[in-house]
Parts: C-alpha cells; structure tokens; sequence
C-alpha cells in the first residue's frame, strides 16, 4: 500500500504532509504563516492531536493523531461525529478537514496574490507511524527540516516549526506536554535535538520526502 492508499483510523498517528502544486509557493508572506496556522486549529483541532509541526516555502509536515472520538462543530463539514459510521468514516471526516482547511486557506492567497485555481497538490499524503523509533525520529526530522532543505543554518532558529512551541511557557493547543515526557523532560528533549545528525540514513529510511 502507498502512502495515498492509508487509511485514517481513530487513535493511530500520522505523518501528514504536502507541497504546492508542482512545487509551487504555499507562504508568500510572514502573515500566511499564522494564517495558516489559526486556520488549521480552527478545522482540525477537533479531530486531531497535532504532536509537531513545520511550515515551509512550499511544503508543510505535521505528526498528528486522530481523536479517539470525532464530534464536529464546524456545520459547513455536513458530518454529524458518530451519526456517520460508513465505510471509512474517520477517514472521511479528517480529510474533509483538512480539505476545507486547503480551501479556505487558498481562496484567501488567491486573492492577496490575484490568482486563481488551486493551491495544494491532491491527495495529500499520509504515513502510518506505528513504529516508536519513526515517532522518536519524526519529531527532530520534522524540526529538522528548514535546515535540511537549506532555509536556514540552524533549524533551532526557525520560526515556523512547533520546536519553539514545545520549549515554551505560552499556551498552546500542541500536544506539547506529551512530546517532552516521551523524550523525557524538556533537557532530554533539547540534548536529542542537538545531538541528532539529520542526514544519517537512519533518517533517510524511514521518511519519504515530499
């Protein structure tokens, strides 16, 4: 089974992540970012734990769980949570999420930037993460990233992942606690950052890129 062909389930996780069609820009400005973001929890919030996070030029990848129990408010999904339990439901009711989390998100850089036509390549792409080691390995690759792809020196510094979430103080809807009690504590959790070679082919294997 490829990574299109996975099926969401309830309380699995995930590697979720997409591009620009044909590669193109999703972020044109520092706003979209935060746009992105205030409209990702306002879509998906309800239905996923959201464990890491990484928005880049023109790709994002997320390390998400489905909710044990989906119970929409948003009355533009048509879904009513449990009432829906046809074939595949929880499928059906986190893609339509992030669906409108797509759409609403490119009506509104469509018309900042005047264009037209579609902004995310379909479908978006999925990964079962079953595994501890892929999970433990998934965090640093995702927070990793803008460093790996050169945005920047040093991913530490990077704005848009969630490893300055996770190091923070401030309220956040992240699953941030989880993350650093499965490292640990929040020492382990930096010293595993920093010690971790992100172009090891441990890394290479276990992750397809975007």
């Amino acid at each position: 089974m490829n990574h299109q062909e996975i099926t969401l389930e309830l309380g699995c996780f995930y590697h979720i992540y997409n591009r620009g069609i044909n590669g193109c820009n999703l972020f044109f400005e520092e706003r979209n970012y935060d746009y992105f973001l205030l409209k990702y929890g306002f879509y998906l919030n309800d239905v996923v734990d959201t464990y890491a996070y990484c928005l880049l030029g023109n790709h994002f990848h997320l390390l998400i769980r489905v909710k044990d129990e989906l119970f929409i408010k948003q009355p533009s999904l048509n879904l009513t949570g449990l009432e829906h339990k046809g074939l595949h439901y929880p499928d059906k009711i986190v893609s339509k999420q992030f669906a409108n989390l797509f759409n609403c998100y490119t009506k509104s850089i469509n018309k900042a930037q005047f264009r037209t036509g579609g902004l995310f390549e379909t479908p978006f792409k999925r990964i079962l993460v079953n595994d501890d080691k892929y999970f433990t390995l998934l965090i640093i690759y995702i927070h990793a990233n803008p460093q790996k792809h050169g945005f920047i020196d040093d991913f530490k510094d990077y704005k848009h992942s969630s490893n300055h979430s996770h190091l923070s103080g401030m309220p956040t809807k992240l699953s941030r606690q989880q993350v650093l009690e499965w490292f640990g504590n929040e020492t382990k959790y930096k010293e595993f950052h920093e010690t971790s070679d992100i172009v090891t082919k441990d890394f290479n294997h276990l992750i397809i890129e975007v």
